[in-house]
């Protein structure tokens, strides 16, 4: 009796999580984040207990096979839903209609052949093994599509492997002890039960609570980040430098600014659209010159800028090198009858300084150098010496035309 109650409970629990989810996702007009499928799932689970209840003793019907194969079809909609969490979105009822077909006949044929208590015994096997992989898969993801928040992750992996713990002991009962273990009123199934009403009632909060994270850390993300090139902007490149000098052992910074030349003339004669893509052609040339651990910036415009970390004064002239020759070797082919177009860009390499406080005086230098050497003919690398001191800024003078 108390495990019947238990399951009332939980089916009333599932469906009314079940619209929450559902009006979630509809709040989510481009990025669900999988909650119109973990609607599903908790609908599918949900019918599945109440034909549970409606279908007496675990013997064969219509309504015991339907409830079987509901019950396997639920963790598979889990699973797909966090697949779509997860950012890796697949198909969802394609999948579902095929489990539900083949489970549906293997169970029959079981019965037929085996009886219900290998048609029981299928069931257990089946979900232990399911939630089992899902647990282990999860757990195993912390290293890779769920290392951003790996404490909830191991928690939502335990939680799950309870399940697949308890269907594995169900299993041994059914081999020992034939269908009388899964009487409702036996102290397992009331235990079963307790423990799924508890994640009924644990684990949808979470999910709810795990979107809001994503959504507020992609918002974060966002407000750090160029939209176009995906560089940070600059409040996100004071942050991560804030996070740099706060550490123990910090190691000193270089400044390297980069200008591409005569990028008027790009937007001039080829539009804005092409200025786009020469802009992104260059994020790209930038992060591939350069180290995981540098902060590549916009600034805003035509300039970016780079703060590496850890490197000598010639190192980081090395690298504005090898950033200017990255972008000289660009070719961007189908606007011109001449070839493709190429461009070129001017470096300006600040000496190395220890704090955020130092931030903005290191970026005039560098900027000083940067203007010094487009006054001296452009796509090349300056350092910042005393000259560049008196905050002096020649304006960007006439130089050759951009090169096709």
């Amino acid at each position: 009796m108390v495990a019947t109650v238990i399951l009332g409970m939980l089916c009333v629990h599932l469906l009314c999580f079940c619209v929450m989810f559902m009006l979630i996702s509809r709040r989510l007009h481009g990025k669900k984040m999988g909650m119109e499928v973990f609607a599903l799932g908790n609908l599918l689970l949900g019918c599945a207990y109440i034909m549970q209840l409606l279908g007496g003793q675990p013997g064969w019907s219509l309504i015991s096979a339907l409830n079987h194969t509901l019950t396997l079809c639920a963790p598979v909609t889990y699973l797909l839903g966090a697949l779509h969490f997860f950012n890796r979105p697949v198909p969802v009822l394609r999948p579902l209609l095929a489990v539900a077909v083949i489970y549906t006949s293997v169970q029959a044929l079981v019965q037929w052949t085996l009886g219900p208590e290998a048609r029981q015994t299928l069931l257990a096997a089946s979900c232990a093994l399911l939630f089992l992989g899902m647990a282990s898969a999860l757990i195993s993801g912390i290293r890779s599509f769920a290392k951003d928040m790996p404490v909830e992750t191991i928690v939502l992996a335990l939680l799950i492997a309870g399940i697949g713990v308890l269907n594995a002991v169900k299993l041994a009962f059914i081999l020992q002890g034939g269908l009388e273990a899964l009487n409702m009123n036996s102290r397992f199934q009331t235990l079963f039960y307790l423990y799924m009403s508890f994640l009924g009632t644990v684990i949808p909060p979470a999910a709810v609570w795990l979107v809001l994270r994503r959504l507020t850390d992609e918002l974060s993300a966002m407000a750090a980040h160029d939209p176009l090139t995906q560089l940070l902007n600059r409040r996100g490149l004071l942050n991560r430098l804030e996070q740099h000098f706060a550490a123990r052992n910090a190691a000193p910074a270089h400044i390297l600014i980069v200008d591409i030349d005569h990028f008027k003339r790009i937007n001039d004669n080829y539009g804005h659209k092409f200025g786009d893509m020469v802009l992104c052609h260059v994020a790209e040339a930038i992060q591939k010159s350069t180290r995981k651990n540098d902060l590549k910036c916009r600034l805003g415009g035509e300039e970016f800028l780079i703060v590496s970390l850890g490197l000598e004064a010639a190192e980081a002239m090395g690298l504005a090198e090898r950033i200017r020759a990255a972008i000289a070797q660009i070719e961007i082919p189908g606007v011109s009858m001449y070839g493709p177009i190429r461009c070129t860009a001017t470096l300006g390499v600040s000496a190395a300084f220890m704090g955020v406080q130092a931030f903005d005086h290191q970026l005039a230098l560098a900027d000083a150098a940067l203007y010094r050497g487009k006054k001296s003919g452009r796509n090349c690398v300056q350092w910042a010496g005393p000259e560049d001191a008196s905050g002096d800024k020649p304006g960007d003078q006439a130089g050759t035309t951009l090169t096709v």
